[in-house]
């Protein structure tokens, strides 16, 4: 039983996560369909490279897309979902979004001159486009989301009869809608700017990856590396689910795609179908915080504080090590508890091999980084990256059928030097060095294979779009709600009252919020919520602004783990044919230690890498987290090298919460007890 050629993902579970049910279209409405994702894409591509259209014109354009497409893809209730055809009222739905969208670029320069003063076609439009984003919206994410954003929306027309603590002083139908569609303070705000931008082109770079082999080579890496380890097949979808979030930050996709191999591995090897749904669910939902691309939110981020893109993702990067740390010694400490082994060694792929017969592929990614890390604007790195995938894809194939060894070289020179003329003359070379490329493709055989792979790609980028960005705009609504209202400030005073008296109390209050939050409404417009009203009472309280915001996106992450709702749980749920309820309390459980990292960075800007950073301050700031959930880790499962008795485990707790605690002499007495715990266990150990 060997892995070498672990196959890719099978994508037909896809419908089965927090996206809806989408349609089996064939014939003709499959090609219609296909035909408005590659438009959509081109647009996005086009205004990438050249921005030919005013800020405005362009959300209003990527959201009228993202409605069309979902009118296409997504029926109004899933009986009907079995349909192969798209009801006539579904096209009329599209064909009237992609219409409405229009009206900023028709009229852009009357909408200039009236602005603050909407005539009737103006409130007509923008009401009957805020109810298509909620109507799309209930599609795809389902009536919880929709519904929150109504409560906000009728706050906003009606709050002025409410109680006087959280009244406001009264706003006309106009003012609202003005706010919500002719202003970039609602359905067309910051996250939606950040959608038609960032987002979609990281998303279309995964898309890409994933459709050439990454699942793959990751797959193939983890394996060789931990599969014949204590706990191998887990193990491995840690390192795997990991990997994935470096080009995907959606949590969901990667229970999907990585987890079809993972979850059937675990099992194989004798780990129940819940843990092992469980252990797949913690991993994935860690690729949100997982640098380089990680997920929308850290775009959402970078542009709310005005930062580089560059600083959220070197903020992330310890508590992302971190939370994979803490799934990888939890699943170690599980499988010894059970006595559960790793994978044959002979068995497990070379990843020296993979890694050899794949380079290609790990290039976008790496050149990636450098850009981000070397003052490039993610969009530029997000189209270099693209261009770069497509080139190497394309030239990989081509080169396969070169047979003579010299050709190839000289082949694979002149396509990194067209793949580097990006940097320096723009994007016409390499647009011309692509179109070469696929003319050269219709001659290779296999060459309309990978012509087809690259198109699917396209598509599949646009259809994964379509939660972010549908999340984007309607949050907008809350957004724009609480910009005109300054409801925001109110909760923000409420926080800050309580943090008077402690600061622990309100990151308490602030967690319990997102996890709340988080039960019926994905990572994006909790954290775009939260951001808004929590996270500056955290700033004022003290707390740095990058982490603050963090410590908001970071629980979002959590919610989705833990029940009721538990979606990453749902989605594990379909492949390992359990109960989704047991796998997020078993998901929650492998996840808790992580709970106490963000807590950590607050007390410890270091871990952020902010503040005062020195080698020493990064360095013992790391060790004693490590300490900690290697602590709670033992604690909570009752398993060190040996079955740990119930006084042990409550020890490791104390020692474990004089670490994180932030008071004199806690660290020492801390590491003090941790030392004798660790001589303590080291014996009875030796002994048994």
């Amino acid at each position: 039983m060997h892995f070498d050629n672990a196959a890719a993902p099978d994508h037909g579970l896809e419908e089965i996560s927090e996206h809806g049910i989408q349609r089996k279209l064939g014939g003709w409405c499959l090609h219609a369909m296909t035909a408005i994702a590659l438009a959509f894409t081109t647009f996005q591509l086009i205004v990438a490279a050249f921005a030919p259209l005013s800020s405005l014109v362009t959300r209003s354009l990527h959201v009228g897309f993202l409605l069309a497409l979902t009118f296409v893809l997504y029926p109004s209730f899933r009986h009907n979902a079995r349909l192969s055809r798209i009801p006539l009222g579904d096209w009329v739905l599209a064909a009237g979004s992609l219409a409405l969208a229009t009206y900023h670029w028709v009229y852009e320069a009357d909408l200039v001159q009236r602005s603050g003063d909407p005539s009737l076609a103006d409130l007509a439009v923008g009401t009957a486009f805020v109810i298509l984003v909620f109507e799309a919206t209930r599609r795809i994410m389902g009536l919880a989301l929709p519904i929150m954003c109504a409560v906000f929306l009728a706050y906003g027309l009606w709050g002025q009869y409410l109680p006087e603590f959280i009244a406001h002083r009264g706003y006309g139908f106009d003012q609202i809608i003005g706010n919500l569609f002719l202003s970039t303070e609602g359905v067309f705000g910051v996250p939606t700017f950040v959608s038609a931008t960032y987002i979609f082109l990281f998303i279309l770079f995964g898309s890409f990856l994933e459709h050439a082999g990454m699942i793959r080579l990751f797959n193939a890496l983890a394996l060789g590396t931990v599969g014949h380890t204590q706990g191998g097949p887990a193990k491995v979808a840690v390192i795997s689910s990991g990997l994935m979030g470096t080009i995907s930050g959606s949590g969901i996709a990667n229970v999907l795609t990585v987890g079809q191999f993972t979850i059937p591995l675990m099992m194989r090897f004798g780990y129940s179908p819940v843990f092992a749904g469980a252990v797949e669910a913690t991993a994935s939902m860690g690729g949100q915080i997982m640098p380089p691309v990680m997920g929308a939110v850290a775009f959402i981020m970078a542009e709310t504080l005005n930062v580089p893109y560059a600083d959220i993702v070197m903020a992330a990067i310890v508590p992302a090590l971190l939370y994979y740390f803490t799934a990888l010694w939890m699943v170690h400490l599980e499988a010894g508890r059970h006595g559960l082994k790793g994978i044959p060694k002979e068995e497990c792929p070379n990843p020296w091999h993979a890694l050899k017969d794949n380079w290609h592929l790990a290039v976008p990614l790496a050149a990636l980084v450098w850009m981000l890390f070397h003052g490039f604007t993610p969009m530029f790195a997000g189209m270099v990256g693209l261009a770069l995938t497509a080139i190497l894809i394309l030239g990989a194939a081509i080169a396969a059928r070169i047979s003579l060894t010299a050709f190839r070289y000289v082949f694979w020179l002149a396509v990194g030097l067209g793949a580097s003329t990006f940097a320096q003359w723009g994007i016409v070379p390499v647009l011309a060095v692509i179109l070469a490329l696929v003319a050269i493709s219709f001659s290779v055989r296999g060459g309309r294979h990978v012509l087809h792979t690259l198109k699917m790609s396209l598509v599949d980028g646009a259809k994964q779009a379509l939660p972010v960005g549908l999340a984007c705009a309607i949050v907008g609504v809350i957004v724009g709600v609480l910009s005109l209202t300054g409801a925001a400030s109110t909760f923000a005073t409420w926080v800050m009252a309580v943090g008077e008296k402690s600061l622990f109390l309100s990151l308490l209050l602030t967690m319990l919020i997102c996890i709340v939050l988080g039960t019926g409404i994905p990572t994006i417009p909790n954290y775009i919520i939260t951001a808004a009203i929590a996270a500056p009472a955290l700033y004022k309280l003290g707390v740095p602004l990058i982490i603050s915001h963090m410590f908001t996106f970071y629980f979002g992450i959590m919610a989705d783990l833990t029940p009721p709702i538990a979606l990453a749980a749902l989605a594990a749920s379909s492949i390992a044919k359990a109960d989704h309820d047991k796998i997020g309390w078993k998901a929650t459980q492998i996840a808790i230690v992580g709970f106490v990292v963000p807590y950590m960075a607050v007390y410890e800007p270091a871990l952020m890498l902010q503040g005062d950073l020195t080698i020493a301050n990064v360095t013992l700031a790391i060790l004693k987290a490590v300490v900690s959930i290697m602590l709670w880790a033992s604690a909570t499962v009752g398993y060190g090298r040996i079955r740990m008795p119930v006084w042990e485990r409550i020890g490791c707790v104390a020692a474990a919460a004089l670490l994180v605690a932030y008071f004199p002499w806690s660290d020492e007495i801390g590491y003090g007890l941790t030392a004798l715990l660790a001589l303590n266990h080291w014996r009875r150990a030796r002994a048994s």
